[in-house]
């Protein structure tokens, strides 16, 4: 299975070699359990502005920039388009409901997904859409040794967020590779069109309640049920 994919992956984009140096993980739904306190957040301060997002709608857009979210939905649902300091206060209410969630928990596995992938010397980024810095100040600590601070990609580096490539696009210059030499770990739709349009193997892990075929509509090389897996793929390739 591990190596059809890749075989795939190749014959797609006409590369030679499929010869992973980085991995490039998403963070919310990936490295920690926290979509659960995102959708609360998100569907009860969208209600505070007379909004509709319901949680299960936070993870269709899940792996956007928050303002960029608020912007899309003001526009669907109020037929305007907002200001980003307008968006931008919007947003800030919607971390202020969230750090009063409980602490999100490191996802069962990443841990040991991390251990491997380092084992195997290859270097280890986060590229996140996420603006909450109660989780971005949380992950040098969490992840050390793997994650080094300036391994680090959120929405506070880039113009446009997921599903544009940009993030995957300034991973991939950050760690100084091709498309061909990294992997993304991925759990959100937007992510992993991000991800295929930069044209990186995707792994996406499906971490919440959405379907298999969505994350295998957007071209994700593998879906997989959890890290465990994600591991497993990593212990089948040869570098």
């Amino acid at each position: 299975m591990y190596q059809e994919a890749i075989h795939q992956y190749l014959q797609q984009h006409g590369f030679g070699e499929f010869c992973p140096k980085a991995v490039l993980f998403d963070m919310d739904g990936v490295l920690y359990d926290s979509m659960p306190n995102h959708s609360y957040s998100w569907h009860h301060a969208m209600e505070d502005y007379g909004l509709e997002m319901s949680p299960e709608d936070a993870y269709l857009y899940e792996g956007m920039r928050g303002v960029e979210t608020i912007k899309l939905v003001c526009k669907e649902q109020w037929n305007r388009t907002i200001s980003d300091e307008e968006s931008a206060r919007m947003y800030a209410r919607k971390s202020e409901v969230y750090s009063s969630r409980p602490k999100a928990e490191v996802m069962p596995g990443v841990k040991q997904l991390m251990q491997q992938i380092h084992l195997m010397g290859m270097t280890i980024l986060v590229v996140t859409g996420s603006g909450q810095l109660t989780l971005l100040e949380r992950l040098a600590a969490d992840f050390a040794p793997y994650i080094q601070p300036g391994h680090i990609i959120s929405a506070f580096d880039v113009k446009r967020g997921k599903p544009h490539p940009e993030p995957y696009l300034k991973g991939l210059e950050r760690a100084g590779i091709e498309p061909w030499q990294a992997v993304v770990v991925e759990n959100a739709p937007l992510g992993v069109r991000a991800a295929v349009a930069a044209r990186i193997f995707t792994l996406a892990v499906n971490t919440g309640p959405l379907a298999d075929d969505v994350l295998a509509r957007e071209g994700a090389s593998l879906v997989l049920p959890d890290m465990f897996e994600a591991r497993k793929f990593f212990q089948s390739i040869i570098i």
